[in-house]
């Protein structure tokens, strides 16, 4: 993976994941479509997925430093 597609995929992705953590986006997403009973799990998956594109956002600048 280049260093810029790293940057674009960890940049957009921790936006999506900061979005569904810090505002009810997903819960009101949810209640709409009617999978309420799921609100329960969404820290379970949305905290992991925010940490793992944290993470590829640092790789890919780290990348794009070094080249």
């Amino acid at each position: 993976m280049s260093s810029n597609r790293a940057i674009w995929v960890g940049a957009i992705g921790t936006l999506i994941a900061a979005i569904c953590c810090f505002t009810p986006a997903l819960v009101v997403l949810f209640g709409a479509v009617g999978l309420s009973t799921l609100t329960g799990y969404i820290d379970t998956v949305v905290l992991p997925a925010l940490g793992l594109f944290v993470l590829i956002l640092i790789f890919g600048v780290i990348q794009g430093v070094r080249s």
